[in-house]
């Protein structure tokens, strides 16, 4: 039997090699944002995602689907991230008043509040992260990811 069962493993795309990088880049982001964002606020980078699409939703509310939409997630498992949000006051549930069948997910002045001190700590843990990036090139990669994850300026 050969040692080298598949040789195409040991040369890949250059697509390949960026989305492998991708995602450990992004683990290991996450994981930082994790970290500085718990110990200062006690909330997660994906609870700081959410308050941070829903402060910048028209009203400051989005639909469950559109905020599922926005971090990734199913309806369900946004509806199980809302509820401890929900529960500490930072979020609230919002009935639209022509539909009831329709339920938003609204902001409060404390997600408010929160989410602007926990800024200020996510773009110092950003800033430091990528340091060594020069500014021409964070603005390709941000329009790359951009175009990757399908959002234009209005729904970043």
């Amino acid at each position: 039997m050969s040692e080298h069962i598949n040789d195409t493993t040991d040369t890949i795309s250059p697509q390949l090699d960026v989305a492998l990088r991708l995602a450990r880049a992004q683990a290991m982001l996450v994981r930082r944002l994790d970290t500085t964002l718990g110990g200062h606020h006690g909330i997660s980078f994906s609870d700081f995602m959410l308050l941070f699409y829903l402060h910048r939703a028209p009203g400051g509310r989005l639909r469950r689907v559109d905020l599922a939409e926005r971090q990734g997630l199913t309806a369900s498992g946004v509806t199980r991230t809302l509820l401890p949000l929900e529960k500490i006051g930072l979020i609230e549930r919002q009935q639209d008043p022509r539909d009831a069948r329709v339920g938003y997910a609204a902001i409060t002045a404390t997600g408010r509040e929160l989410l602007a001190n926990a800024t200020v700590i996510a773009q110092q843990t950003s800033a430091e992260l990528l340091r060594s990036c020069p500014a021409d090139q964070l603005a390709a990669l941000s329009s790359v990811l951009g175009q990757i994850a399908g959002m234009g300026p209005s729904n970043s």
